[in-house]
């Protein structure tokens, strides 16, 4: 479902209400009734999570699911936001006296920051200008003059009576020049006139790239002499653009349709076809659009712009998140974890099936040592030590040599191993970290790294949420956007995605439960520190014992926790406790014990249940909570990862020389852009497949038609070697 909430709330005071204006595009064009928004709004103001509201109070929103209600809550922050400016302008211009009516009224309808800044610009504490200066010279009543363009001498003559020494005007030209800076700062301070320029360069304007040296080598080079419309440039475009720019090697501009906006400013200030101000007041006008208009506004539109391209480029990346954390598990494997470097030499750790390290080593069979029968001997050992069945590859460097010998030692084995290419983006960052050092004190930061990339294929939630999503690397520009819009975005991908799967009470981690509904960083070490000195939970209601966990952060939280084995089998569920009451009436109904929960679950309780309104008015909690309680008892703490695509596992590997075009191979999507996808093929270098090779149907974004995760299969239309890429095609 998708939502956009421009223009839909209105605040009055805490009071949020519909404007009827938007009623009818809201119900038809959104699918969303005012009433479901309405709710929702209530719900976050009585400090609610989004992951509680989207899985507990589905009758009152009427289920709307976390996507929209993250979309509400942004929203009503810039509401609130834009309601608190628009009282500080009125406060600001009524203190000066100069609040009209009219003003106040233009003032409360503006629909956005930029409107009410705009509005604002004329009454706004300004620094010394040449209009100011002018004005303290005494020359407004000359700009007025001017401007009423009833002169009928000349206005060098007009100019004369603003002659004065005490005042520093020496001449009547100089009387002109500032009496002209009054004017242009006037008509570059309506809001009328900043509003048609703004829309009109918007949707007329275009940008324009060059480059600083053409001759200089770089990414850019295909913004060296670049043009396009501005209504058309697509927000990866954008963050190009800015980053050449940034670098250096790039000079952007905006073109603005200049002709025209001068043709407007001049009919909205030449009333008259006066001879003697005619003149005086076309230069002013385009001294008002060169020096002051022009300047701002191409500052507004590429600042939008730069807004609007992070703002996509975070939903891209917010949704490849989403995917890489959702990935399934890979249970009940002894896994080790290897860190490719050359110098440095490969950093191995092998973890058992719970995750736990049994040990750890370094071998150098990379250059510049290459001492690979010897890495080949050690590796042989601890694979047969430890039952070693699956190797979790760093993709980084020396990544693609790691391999080769993997490959080569495989051949050799008895036993059958698998391995894989992990994304190792953020190993490092971990390995680093606080964190990493209160977890594995005695490691070094290698065996960290080699660690986290073991674990993250056996459980790539739970080791992930230790690393800052902006490092995970599965976006695009990430560093060059708005930090803080960035964090807030992905920290509620990963808040949905720890949600969504819930966690268990007694093996989690604080870095997992510090995501959980209604838990902060310092409550989730609480629970760990609790844990460890009582052992084990027993109940879900023993979290009220935990320090600074009260009643509402225990009704927001405890729906997502889940004990196995515990005192009560529903403390096993994601039936949240103020259910418990409903959930074991409805089993003594149909005649089952809450003890069979225990043993996976009761199947086929949903085929007894009929009639789901009356039964759940009967019960005394409403019908789609009944539905999610029986759906729970029939298969309790399902996990929604068991439905995504299983990753590949490999036992040999394939060289860009060995790709030949029109091959068709199975891969896995690794990272989402604006124009397409990059696939791993099981070569070292992954490929592109180019929007336009992903569907027989348009789309407008890759994600139309995959996800980070998928597994795709793909032909292979070109290779270059030399450039390290690879064009494929999924239209096979």
């Amino acid at each position: 479902m998708k939502i956009r909430f421009r223009h839909v709330l209105e605040i009055r005071g805490k009071t949020w209400t519909l404007s009827g204006h938007y009623r009818k595009n809201w119900e038809s064009e959104l699918q969303v009734k005012v009433w479901q928004v309405e709710a929702a709004v209530k719900l976050i103001d009585e400090g609610n999570t989004i992951p509680f509201i989207a899985r507990y109070r589905k009758e009152a929103t009427g289920s709307l699911n976390d996507e929209v209600l993250r979309n509400l809550d942004e929203r009503l922050r810039y509401l609130r936001n834009l309601e608190e400016k628009k009282e500080q302008v009125i406060s600001s211009i009524r203190e000066q006296e100069k609040l009209t009516p009219e003003l106040e009224r233009q003032i409360q309808a503006a629909a956005t920051l930029v409107a009410v800044e705009d509005l604002y610009r004329p009454y706004r504490p300004k620094r010394r200008t040449r209009a100011t200066i002018a004005k303290e010279k005494g020359l407004e009543p000359l700009a007025d003059l001017i401007l009423l363009q009833q002169i009928k001498g000349s206005v060098l003559d007009a100019a004369r009576d603003y002659i004065s020494e005490e005042k520093g005007v020496a001449t009547a030209e100089e009387a002109v020049e500032g009496a002209k800076d009054i004017l242009a700062e006037r008509i570059s301070d309506n809001a009328e006139y900043r509003t048609y320029i703004r829309n009109t360069t918007m949707s007329q304007g275009s940008l324009q790239s060059v480059a600083k040296d053409e001759k200089a080598e770089s990414v850019y080079e295909m913004y060296y002499q670049y043009e396009e419309t501005i209504k058309k440039t697509a927000g990866h475009r954008i963050l190009a653009l800015n980053r050449g720019e940034k670098e250096k090697f790039l000079t952007v501009k905006v073109l603005a349709p200049v002709e025209q906006i001068i043709r407007f400013l001049e009919k909205k200030v030449i009333a008259k076809d006066n001879p003697n101000t005619t003149p005086v007041l076309q230069e002013v006008v385009a001294d008002s659009y060169d020096r002051l208009i022009a300047p701002a506004i191409e500052r507004e539109i590429r600042n939008d712009l730069t807004e609007k391209a992070e703002d996509g480029a975070i939903k891209v990346f917010g949704k490849n998140l989403e995917q890489l954390l959702m990935q399934p598990p890979i249970v009940g494997r002894v896994v080790m974890g290897w860190d490719p470097a050359f110098r440095t030499g490969c950093k191995l750790a092998v973890v058992d099936e719970t995750g736990k390290v049994l040990d750890t080593v370094v071998i150098y069979p990379t250059a510049p040592q290459n001492k690979v029968e010897e890495a080949k001997v050690i590796l042989k050992k601890m694979i047969k030590k430890y039952n070693v069945s699956l190797i979790s590859v760093g993709n980084g460097t020396a990544s693609r040599e790691s391999e080769q010998i993997i490959v080569d030692l495989l051949k050799e084995l008895q036993q059958p191993v698998q391995y894989i290419i992990v994304n190792e983006a953020g190993a490092s960052v971990y390995s680093a970290s606080k964190l990493a050092t209160e977890e594995f004190p005695q490691f070094d930061v290698g065996q960290r790294s080699a660690v986290s990339i073991a674990r993250r294929l056996q459980d790539p939630l739970s080791e992930l949420v230790k690393i800052d999503p902006k490092s995970i690397g599965v976006g695009q520009y990430q560093h060059d956007m708005n930090q803080k819009h960035l964090s807030e975005a992905l920290t509620g991908v990963v808040e949905t995605a720890v949600n969504r799967v819930g966690v268990d009470l007694n093996t989690a981690s604080a870095s997992l439960l510090e995501y959980i509904s209604g838990i902060t960083k310092t409550i989730a070490k609480n629970i760990v520190t609790y844990r460890e000195e009582n052992g084990a939970f027993t109940s879900r209601n023993q979290l009220l014992k935990v320090a600074k966990l009260g009643p509402k952060a225990y009704e927001q939280c405890a729906g997502f926790m889940r004990i196995q084995g515990g005192r009560n089998p529903l403390d096993g569920t994601s039936v949240h406790p103020e259910s418990y009451e409903a959930a074991r009436k409805l089993l003594d109904r149909l005649g089952y014990d809450v003890a069979e929960l225990a043993h996976g679950g009761i199947k086929g309780i949903g085929k007894k249940v009929t009639g789901y309104k009356k039964l759940a008015e009967e019960l005394g909690i409403g019908e789609i909570t009944l539905q999610d309680i029986v759906k729970e008892l029939e298969k309790p703490a399902r996990d929604p990862r068991d439905e995504m695509p299983k990753p590949i596992l490999r036992t040999d590997v394939l060289d860009m020389k060995d790709l030949q075009p029109g091959m068709v191979l199975k891969g896995t999507v690794r990272n989402v852009i604006d124009f397409g996808a990059f696939v791993d093929i099981g070569v070292h270098q992954d490929g592109l497949v180019h929007i336009s090779q992903m569907s027989e149907k348009f789309i407008k974004h890759p994600l139309e038609a995959v996800s980070v995760g998928d597994i795709v299969e793909v032909k292979v239309i070109s290779v270059d070697v030399a450039k390290k890429r690879i064009a494929l095609t999924m239209k096979l």
